[in-house]
């Protein structure tokens, strides 16, 4: 940078309050950006930052063996209004509202054929699964990219988006409808 010129701000630089948990703006001290993220979910992405690409690779290919096969009930029924379009592999979501007011999700997806959508899946439902909406609601808008980093598999990110955003979805209808 030249002497006496300024760098234009387009978009504010964000650091993280460690202590806190708080996404700050850069230059505009303790306005949260963002609200704090749920334990379940903050656990969830330390641990993948935590790890490097071939740990994270290893990770993904046990946790979509840990992904909840789809009960009976849920099997029968229609999958229209339960299916994400937007991915490249068949995935159908299915949430399912308890009596106390939280939330169990279950997917219907084709773990050999898609591990990888398997593990986001069955990563996500460990975070949010049996927690009230708001919890699935606040993940956050770069949850993929934030678990996903360094793995090289962007092509897949327009669907696991897709997937979070269905999830939210049906965490807002049952937050709206308690």
């Amino acid at each position: 940078m030249v002497a006496g010129r300024r760098r234009k701000n387009v978009a504010p630089a964000r650091r993280l309050d460690r202590a806190r948990r708080t996404v700050f703006r850069v230059g505009m001290p303790d306005a949260p950006a963002d609200p704090p993220l749920p334990p379940s979910i903050e656990r969830t992405l330390a641990r993948f930052r935590g790890l490097g690409r071939e740990e994270k690779m290893q990770a993904l290919v046990a946790y979509a063996r840990k992904l909840e096969p789809l009960p009976e009930r849920l099997a029968a029924l229609d999958r229209a209004a339960f299916n994400v379009p937007e991915c490249q592999t068949r995935v159908d979501l299915f949430p399912e509202r308890r009596p106390d007011g939280t939330l169990h999700f279950y997917a219907d997806v084709n773990a050999r054929q898609s591990p990888t959508i398997a593990a986001v899946l069955a990563i996500t439902f460990q975070a949010v699964n049996d927690q009230p909406p708001a919890v699935t609601l606040a993940l956050p808008p770069d949850y993929v990219r934030q678990l996903m980093e360094g793995v090289g598999l962007h092509t897949r990110e327009v669907g696991l988006n897709a997937m979070v955003q269905r999830l939210k979805r049906h965490a807002a209808d049952a937050a709206a409808a308690a």
